[in-house]
């Protein structure tokens, strides 16, 4: 029979260091308090009371605007309805129209990359930058005419401040290399800024909210060849509705701006995005064929 040790196994200095990483990367980042709470039983509690108070409430009489109606319910927020953007300094409420006016005005006021990343860094109308360490603006190559846009930093991309540098920009790279590119040669930013809690993907207001930056970013660096990586950045930027799994491969067309007021249609092709490709590693071979067939765009535009 095994004799059990009721004494705790002793950790280690770098066994928490990796526990509290791991919290961290899954989104809790924040302490709550120093002492444990019981909250069931603090919400078992107060639904008790609330209970007990019903009665008193139930002997005041409906009035004709409070009366219950048959078959009535109360109003619920659709999936597709954004909720309001709260602003970091907690000085109330934005709602998200006011945060997309401003986004939009300080984007198209932007003349320059460091303008821009001044502006974007100053802008508190996303909710997603009370929770995120920085902004994660670019890496690369500003003139660069390959342009690579993803969804939203990760949790290694939130602590170093650029994009795609944790395990998906490492295949990234790699994929990068297959057809004779490095980050000298391309620039990379995200539809997103700021990481989204517990790397889930941005959500609609949140993509709406930032959407604005992006494309004065694309506007500003001028790409030849812009690759979207990933269902958000492909649906966001180039209004594709269809799933990656049938869009990958594709090319398309993105729309900006030019310095004289024109508009410019830029090549866009969409990719699958890195991290779903090691989630999923047998698609590796799509990804392949689409480098393949990017590798054969900038040979025939004479970048590569």
């Amino acid at each position: 029979m095994l004799s059990e040790d009721p004494s705790p196994t002793p950790v280690s200095d770098a066994e928490l260091a990796a526990i509290l990483r791991w919290y961290v990367d899954m989104g809790v980042d924040v302490a709550v308090g120093d002492t444990p709470r019981d909250h069931f039983a603090e919400g078992a509690a107060k639904a008790q009371a609330a209970l007990q108070a019903r009665p008193a409430a139930a002997a005041i009489p409906n009035s004709p605007d409070t009366a219950p109606r048959a078959g009535r319910t109360a109003p619920r927020l659709s999936q597709a309805e954004p909720l309001p953007v709260r602003a970091a300094s907690g000085s109330g409420s934005v709602s998200p129209e006011h945060a997309l006016a401003e986004a939009r005005e300080l984007a198209a006021a932007s003349q320059t990359l460091d303008a821009l990343r001044e502006a974007m860094d100053g802008f508190d109308g996303c909710a997603l930058k009370r929770t995120a360490s920085r902004l994660v603006f670019a890496d690369g190559n500003a003139s660069a005419k390959i342009m690579l846009v993803g969804d939203a930093p990760g949790a290694e991309e939130d602590r170093q401040g650029l994009p795609f540098v944790g395990p998906d920009g490492r295949l990234l790279d790699r994929m990068l290399a297959a057809v004779g590119l490095d980050r000298s040669k391309v620039y990379l930013a995200n539809v997103v800024p700021w990481r989204p809690p517990g790397n889930r993907s941005p959500n609609s207001p949140e993509v709406s909210i930032c959407l604005p930056f992006i494309q004065r970013q694309i506007a500003l660096v001028a790409p030849d060849l812009l690759v979207c990586i990933g269902d958000v950045a492909t649906q966001a930027l180039l209004g594709v509705r269809e799933p990656i799994t049938r869009a990958h491969g594709k090319w398309f067309e993105f729309e900006t701006e030019t310095p004289a007021g024109g508009s410019h249609r830029i090549p866009a092709m969409s990719m699958f995005h890195p991290s779903y490709l090691l989630k999923a590693p047998v698609n590796k071979r799509y990804a392949w064929q689409d480098m393949q067939r990017l590798k054969k765009a900038l040979v025939k535009k004479g970048l590569c």
